[in-house]
C-alpha cells in the first residue's frame, strides 16, 4: 500500500472549504493586539493567547530590535554547545528568582518544552498521572518518555486517588496537570494534587502555560493562585502567552534542572531559542513584574464578558474565573458556520472540535487580554449573541441557513 493513501482519503479540509466555512490559516496583516487586521478587514481579537496584551508593547518591540542589533538573528546552535547567550542566562535567572524556585532553564518552544522535561525525567520504570484534558504536549512527552501514562478523569481527586492506591509502589510516580486548561479553562484541584501526591510519594508537575501573568496576586500562576509554591516540584511554562514572545522553561530545584539540562534530547539537539525572543520575553517579565495589576485587569475582563454572555442568552461554561471563556455550539457545523459568522462580522474567535471536544460537545473558545476594553467587549458579546440566537441548532437546518444565506 502506499503510503500517501492516507492522505488522498484525508477529504475534510476540501469539504469544509467547499462550503466556505474552512477556519484556519487566516492571515494577519497586523502585529498581534485586541484589535487586528486580517485579510482586509478589521477583527476583534478575542482568539489569542496575549494575555498581557504586550506583543504589540512599545517596549517589548524595542528589546527585540536592540537584542538583533547586539547578537544577530540567531545563535547556530544548541545551548549545549554554542548557543548560550547572556541574554538567556539573565532571562533563567529572572524566571527562577521571580517563581520563587532554585534554578530554571529555557527551550526553543512551549510544545518542545514539554516533551523535553518529561522524556528526561520519566522513564520506562516509572508511572506518570495525566489528567485526561492535558494539552497534547504533555501526552507526546509520556510517549517520548517510555513511562507507563495512567490516566485520570478530567479533575477527578477520587479516581487520581484511586489509581494512585493501585500504583505499583517500586516505581517513581509523577503527577502531571494543567494548571489553566487551555480549552475548558478550569483551573486544577492543586491542593487536592498535593496532598495526594504526598501521602502516596509522588512528585507534581504543573504545564502553567495558561496560569502565568493570569493567576496569582502577582501573576506567578497556579502554584501561588492556591498558596504552594513550595509544594510544587516542577513549573513549565511558555513565552508565547503573557510573555509576548517564543519558547518555554522550567523551574524547579537545581538537582532537576541540571539533569534536564543534560539528559532532555528535545534540549540538548535543539537550537537555543533567538536573540529577539530572549529579549522579548524578559522585558515582558520584567513589566510584569513592575506592573503587577495586569493580571488582575485581565480577570476583571474576563469577570466583565462573562457576565454580559450570560445577561445576552449565550450559554456558557461557568466554572471558572480563567480569561478563557468556552461557548456551546455542540456540532462540529454549527460550529463552523458560527464562526465563520462572527469572522465576517468582525470577530475572530476559534473553533474546537474532535478531538480536542467530545462529538456533540463543540465549543467557540473565546479568550481575552488584560487591553480590552468594555466597550470593544460589549461590541464582541453583542455580534456574537445575535449570530447564535439567529442560528439554528441542528444539523439539517444550519446548513439550509448556510445556503440560504450565501455565508
Amino acid at each position: 500500500m502506499d503510503i500517501f493513501k492516507k492522505c488522498d482519503d484525508f477529504t475534510l479540509v476540501d469539504e469544509y472549504k467547499n462550503l466556505g466555512i474552512y477556519p484556519y490559516f487566516h492571515a494577519l496583516e497586523t502585529k498581534q493586539d485586541i484589535e487586528v487586521t486580517m485579510e482586509g478587514q478589521r477583527r476583534i481579537m478575542i482568539g489569542s493567547n496575549n494575555y498581557l496584551g504586550l506583543t504589540g508593547d512599545a517596549r517589548v518591540i524595542e528589546a527585540g530590535i536592540k537584542a538583533i542589533t547586539e547578537f544577530g538573528s540567531g545563535v547556530s546552535g544548541s545551548r549545549f554547545l554554542n548557543g548560550t547567550l547572556t541574554m538567556h542566562v539573565e532571562l533563567e535567572t529572572e524566571l527562577a528568582d521571580f517563581l520563587h524556585k532554585e534554578a530554571c532553564v529555557t527551550f526553543s518552544t512551549g510544545f518542545q518544552t514539554n516533551l523535553g522535561i518529561i522524556s528526561a525525567i520519566a522513564g520506562k520504570d516509572d508511572l506518570v498521572f495525566c489528567d485526561r484534558e492535558n494539552h497534547a504536549s504533555i501526552y507526546d512527552g509520556i510517549k517520548l518518555s517510555y513511562a507507563t501514562m495512567v490516566r485520570y478523569r478530567h479533575n477527578d481527586m477520587v479516581d487520581l486517588e484511586e489509581r494512585l492506591q493501585n500504583a505499583d509502589e517500586t516505581k517513581g510516580k509523577l503527577i502531571i496537570t494543567d494548571g489553566v486548561f487551555s480549552m475548558s479553562g478550569d483551573i486544577c484541584k492543586l491542593p487536592e494534587i498535593v496532598a495526594l501526591a504526598k501521602k502516596y510519594n509522588a512528585r507534581v508537575m504543573i504545564d502553567d502555560a495558561h496560569g502565568f501573568g493570569v493567576l496569582g496576586p502577582n501573576g506567578r500562576g497556579t502554584a501561588e493562585y492556591f498558596g504552594l509554591e513550595a509544594e510544587v516540584d516542577m513549573i513549565m511554562g511558555t513565552f508565547s502567552k503573557s510573555l509576548a514572545s517564543l519558547g518555554g522553561y522550567l523551574v524547579a530545584s537545581r538537582r532537576v534542572v541540571e539533569f534536564v539540562k543534560h539528559k532532555s534530547r528535545p534540549f540538548i539537539f535543539c537550537a537555543a531559542i533567538t536573540p529577539a525572543n530572549a529579549a522579548c520575553a524578559l522585558k515582558a517579565l520584567q513589566i510584569l513584574k513592575a506592573q503587577p495589576k495586569r493580571p488582575k485587569a485581565l480577570l476583571d475582563i474576563a469577570a466583565y464578558v462573562r457576565q454580559a454572555l450570560k445577561e445576552r442568552g449565550v450559554k456558557i461554561l461557568e466554572n471558572s474565573i480563567a480569561p478563557i471563556i468556552p461557548i456551546y455550539t455542540y456540532t462540529a457545523l454549527r460550529t463552523l458556520v458560527a464562526c465563520k459568522i462572527l469572522y465576517d462580522k468582525g470577530v475572530y474567535v476559534n473553533p474546537v472540535l474532535p478531538p480536542a471536544a467530545p462529538e456533540g460537545e463543540c465549543l467557540i473558545r473565546t479568550s481575552y487580554t488584560a487591553t480590552h476594553t468594555k466597550a470593544m467587549m460589549d461590541e464582541a458579546v453583542n455580534i456574537i449573541a445575535d449570530v447564535l440566537k439567529e442560528l439554528p441548532e441542528d444539523d439539517a437546518a444550519v446548513l439550509a441557513y448556510l445556503q440560504a444565506n450565501h455565508v
